[in-house]
């Protein structure tokens, strides 16, 4: 079952959203395993990220490695907790569209 996780960072630079990233990257194995596509988008007051994952469990098992690094990095926990919902349908692509 796939999962659009929604999370709302207010404040978060692209600058500090890039060395997150950065970091994540330079772990070892597979840290985004699961994560199907990825988006970020600036707004007026900071950040959105949308995501679309495998399951639940992807999710758990990325964020189990992202949190520590977002601590270490200065990162303080946002107010809102990221929105999951169970995804109905999604396609990947071209102009017609690959059933996932």
């Amino acid at each position: 079952m796939a999962i659009l996780l929604h999370a709302t960072l207010p404040g978060v630079t692209t600058e500090e959203y890039d060395r997150l990233h950065k970091e994540l990257q330079a772990l070892p194995g597979d840290t985004f395993a699961g994560c199907l596509t990825h988006a970020c988008v600036k707004t007026a007051t900071g950040l959105e990220v949308y995501d679309l994952w495998e399951s639940p469990e992807a999710i758990e098992k990325f964020f189990t490695v992202m949190m520590p690094v977002t601590e270490r990095l200065g990162w303080s926990a946002p107010e809102q907790a990221p929105v999951q919902q169970e995804v109905y349908n999604y396609w990947l692509g071209g102009k017609e569209g690959t059933p996932a």
